[in-house]
């Protein structure tokens, strides 16, 4: 155990500390956040349109002679079909905040350089004729969840571009008294100008190529491998993993790799979106939902259980005490009094279940909905602090047996838990009983 903790300690957690301060990393994960509340506004239409009540969708579809379940999609489309757009502002604003230069003009320009690389086709298949044809038009697949990537690589470097220009102090300076606001825009046109050739140029370079466009390439090259890996029982295994072992170097292990997996797992959430309005069948099981829905059940580590444990069961007063503490938080899955308070962080004994613990609900849960025994997550984003069993039950689209899994994974988690926090309360009383003992003495 001190090994482990020595290698954790002075091995991990410097590299995990620089990996997590690297700007364009906390760019991305920061930028992507932007698209959380539009995402959960949409799903909030999702799930009023698909309401699991009977003859609720006979109802809905003849309400003052309007078809309402489509009107209340109108919402959904106008949040998940721009995801793209979201995340190449979100992101090229918050690297170039970093960057201490003007985020808005950046920004924009971030956009134009996503639209540019973007190709304006929308197939069309005209009724009676059996061949398709391609119209002009922005299409919305690729402003969706399927351009994320692209939006995140172009918005990444454009701004990149945009400071090379800025640092060799390539700008138009407008004199003193010019309103600041009219300074910025003229000092942005060259750095946008410089940006928007370089965009247009790789456009045209990428159009003689097999390839025709940024996104096929960076879905070629980029998309598709992420996604089979993140979207896979082994993918997710791996991400908990790695968020637990920061987690017990005292880092946000789950900011971090949320982070770099969102693009992924929000792209996931969205194809389970599409199938579900559809009435098809839901593809994925891996996405941000399942992590969030199934994994992080009372935060980081399905610390609920346990924190049901400190309440229940804890004979020491500072665990008592603790438990007293941790276990209203814990049922909106907020677990910091349980990862500082314990503590998880270093601790030898108990970072033993809080990495094991997770990758046996994820692994339960995965082959759950796998077996068709539990329905997979309909593309509804639920807000992460959704109490269990509620959560489970609306991110299936309101089937009983996401709930049911819930608690099924509250009970694992107490399960094995429990044997540690027993070897942990014993201690914790012996010291509580000799520290009186001694002061009783002086």
């Amino acid at each position: 155990m001190n090994r482990l903790t020595k290698f954790l300690e002075e091995k991990i957690m410097p590299f995990a500390g620089k990996v997590g301060q690297q700007r364009h990393l906390q760019a991305i994960r920061d930028g992507i956040i932007l698209t959380t509340p539009l995402v959960i506004i949409g799903s909030l239409f999702l799930i009023l349109a698909f309401l699991p009540i009977p003859g609720y969708e006979g109802f809905m579809k003849n309400i003052f002679g309007a078809n309402w379940s489509t009107n209340l999609l109108y919402p959904v489309g106008a949040t998940f079909d721009l995801l793209a757009i979201f995340v190449a502002v979100g992101v090229a604003y918050r690297l170039a905040e970093r960057y201490k230069m003007d985020p808005l003009s950046t920004a924009a320009v971030s956009l134009v350089s996503f639209m540019l690389v973007t190709p304006y086709k929308i197939p069309f298949t005209p009724e009676g004729i059996d061949k398709t044809f391609d119209v002009a038009g922005i299409p919305l697949a690729l402003t969706g969840s399927k351009g994320m990537f692209v939006a995140i690589v172009v918005a990444l470097l454009s701004t990149e571009i945009y400071r090379m220009i800025v640092k060799r102090n390539f700008v138009i300076r407008m004199p003193d008294g010019v309103p600041p606001a009219v300074a910025k825009s003229f000092a942005s046109l060259i750095p946008g100008f410089v940006v928007v050739i370089t965009m247009w140029i790789l456009r045209l370079i990428l159009q003689v190529t097999p390839f025709e466009n940024m996104h096929n390439i960076i879905g070629e090259l980029l998309g598709k491998p992420l996604s089979m890996l993140g979207g896979s029982l082994l993918g997710a295994v791996i991400a908990v993993i790695i968020a637990q072992m920061l987690w017990v170097t005292g880092i946000h292990g789950q900011a971090l790799v949320w982070g770099i997996m969102s693009p992924v797992w929000l792209a996931l959430v969205d194809e389970n979106r599409l199938a579900y309005t559809a009435g098809e069948q839901i593809p994925n099981i891996v996405n941000v939902q399942f992590m969030d829905i199934f994994y992080s059940i009372g935060g980081s580590g399905t610390t609920l259980g346990l924190a049901l444990i400190l309440f229940f069961r804890s004979q020491s007063k500072q665990l008592k005490q603790l438990g007293k503490l941790a276990v209203a938080p814990a049922l909106f899955n907020i677990n910091e009094p349980i990862i500082f308070g314990f503590p998880m962080i270093m601790n030898p004994v108990m970072m033993i279940p809080f990495i094991l613990v997770p990758v046996v609900v994820v692994t339960v849960s995965y082959f759950a909905m796998d077996l068709g025994l539990v329905a997979k997550t309909a593309g509804i984003m639920v807000p992460w602090t959704t109490p269990a069993p509620i959560g489970g039950f609306l991110a299936t689209g309101g089937k009983i047996s996401g709930a049911v899994l819930q608690l099924v994974n509250v009970v694992i988690s107490a399960a094995i838990y429990y044997p540690f926090f027993k070897m942990w309360d014993k201690q914790k009383l012996k010291e509580e009983k000799e520290f009186s003992a001694n002061r009783k003495s002086a």
